[in-house]
């Protein structure tokens, strides 16, 4: 047996809070599960897993096209059998809580951190995938030894490279800019997020990408500034380059999306626009895992692997999406309506531009990883 379900998630203070996870009661044994449910006739598994959401938890946001994993479960049977269920899990960015839904009276509903989501279900496995969502518990585990450091400790020669480090001139913190930068991504996406959704404040929505753009604009000045500047850095400073500047183009397509809306003032978005939309925030969420991780790459070196993997992976669906999307703008739209198809094309392009910009981060990561791991 197959079934979907949805992991909703949000950030506790905005875009640049921790992940908290929404768990509610079954209804049965009033024990802590994810929204879950069976796949639906001529509904997507991810937009399926969304409208569990709604029901069982009274949420409603984006739901990620790829699937974060998967775990299994027994279920008990009318009959007495127990079956097992494999459950593909959708991330959802949650974009409103509703005050009233279908089972409000039957479940209860509450948010969590991570660790203490992974404590209350009871599926071994479940507690691992939403372990693996994690941000800030990466955060915590990753050492924060500085290069010198870690060479004194391999080698035990310590007092010298003490006494070296002292004549040396103070190590710029690059891994707080990095992370600050990459946290523009994730607001932005935010942003784009709500802009796709329903079209209410769209002035506002457009203005904060711009914003979050500009404030990108001002790390990177500051990271290239620091480059020139600094005896030692944490890595090879073309590495450093390149990577905050595929950072840079992410927020970059951001605001050239926004753009383009706002110039054609668009807002009949396609299904296929807001599954790219979907992946797009899911895409910035694993990159903020993914670069506090870059501290200690030699420890965490395998996680980034994996995270890496996932967002070429994302690029990947994104492609099929973006294709699908511009086959059927274009059967609805060439021949009748050639400017109508013509703006919906560029939209689809924009987006599939973002994607390409977070996948080129993913890849400049794994060189870091490859080089130094």
């Amino acid at each position: 047996m197959r079934q979907i379900a949805a992991l909703p998630y949000r950030f506790e203070d905005g875009a640049d809070g921790p992940v908290r996870v929404l768990l509610v009661t079954s209804r049965g044994t009033r024990r802590w599960v994810i929204p879950k449910g069976n796949s639906m006739s001529g509904v997507s598994r991810h937009a399926a897993a969304a409208l569990e959401a709604e029901e069982e938890a009274g949420v409603t946001g984006w739901a990620c096209p790829t699937p974060l994993g998967s775990y299994r479960y027994r279920k008990r049977r009318g009959n007495g059998a127990a079956l097992m269920v494999d459950v593909e899990v959708f991330p959802l960015a949650v974009q409103q809580e509703l005050p009233e839904w279908k089972e409000a009276h039957e479940r209860e509903r509450r948010w969590f951190t991570l660790g203490e989501a992974a404590n209350n279900v009871d599926e071994a496995d479940l507690g691992d995938l939403i372990r693996s969502f994690d941000t800030t518990e990466f955060r915590a585990a990753t050492a924060r030894t500085t290069i010198l450091g870690t060479v004194a400790q391999k080698t035990g020669i310590s007092r010298m490279f003490g006494w070296f480090q002292k004549l040396l001139p103070q190590k710029a913190n690059f891994f707080d800019l990095f992370e600050a930068h990459v946290a523009t991504v994730v607001a932005g996406a935010d942003a784009l997020a709500r802009l796709f959704s329903d079209g209410r404040g769209r002035q506002d929505h457009i203005r904060e990408i711009k914003e979050r753009e500009h404030d990108a604009d001002e790390i990177i000045r500051e990271v290239l500034s620091l480059v020139r500047r600094t005896f030692l850095t944490p890595f090879d400073r073309s590495a450093i380059t390149r990577l905050v500047s595929s950072i840079d183009d992410a927020i970059d397509r951001m605001n050239g999306a926004a753009s383009a809306i706002d110039l054609y003032d668009f807002s009949d978005f396609d299904q296929e626009m807001r599954d790219m939309v979907a992946l797009i925030v899911d895409s910035s969420r694993v990159l903020a895992e993914a670069v506090p991780l870059l501290r200690d790459v030699g420890k965490n070196g395998k996680r980034l692997h994996e995270l890496t993997e996932r967002l070429v992976r994302m690029e990947g669906h994104a492609d099929d999406i973006h294709a699908s999307g511009v086959k059927r703008a274009y059967q609805a739209f060439g021949e009748t309506n050639p400017m109508g198809f013509i703006v919906r094309r560029e939209i689809f392009n924009q987006l599939e531009r973002i994607t390409d910009a977070l996948e080129d981060v993913a890849n400049e990561i794994d060189g870091v990883v490859i080089d130094h791991a």
